[in-house]
């Protein structure tokens, strides 16, 4: 995946994650108090993630070889 897509995706992301927020506060859902029971879910989240692409972008490069 080149630089560019993955800034688009990363940013697409983060837009959504925004919305969310400000979606969950306009119907009154005290999205704070979820996320400070929820935050280690968030990191296990992104350790998966970067381990995932991690291992793919390494077998992409061995592949290549």
């Amino acid at each position: 995946m080149s630089k560019k897509k993955k800034d688009a995706l990363a940013w697409g992301i983060i837009l959504i994650v925004i919305g969310f927020f400000f979606l969950m506060a306009n119907i009154n859902v005290d999205i704070w108090d979820i996320l400070a029971r929820l935050w280690p879910v968030i990191l296990i989240i992104w350790g998966g993630w970067k381990l995932y692409f991690g291992l793919t972008e390494r077998k992409e490069e061995t592949s290549k070889k």
